[in-house]
């Protein structure tokens, strides 16, 4: 299992716009992808469940793969996130 831990710094947290990028990068991942914040982790694949946690700016969330392409997988999540300002 790889894990990353990272704040989230997108204005509006990670809801609607932010959630939908980071699911579709999670999506196209074979390895389970799951987000926790404060003690409730959820399916990264599932947008109603990210957006459940409802997590605001500058919040600290990680991330965990788990599967064959677990390296890859974290790391191309973690850059579409940056890539998308969601994450530093």
């Amino acid at each position: 299992m790889k894990e990353i831990t990272v704040v989230v710094v997108d204005p509006v947290g990670l809801h609607a716009r932010p959630a939908t990028i980071a699911v579709n990068a999670a999506s196209k991942q074979k390895s389970d992808v799951n987000v926790s914040y404060k003690g409730r982790s959820v399916n990264m694949k599932s947008i109603m469940g990210v957006m459940s946690l409802g997590i605001p700016t500058q919040s600290q969330i990680t991330i965990t793969c788990e599967g064959d392409d677990e390296d890859e997988a974290i790391a191309k999540i973690e850059q579409a996130l940056r890539d998308n300002h969601v994450i530093a």
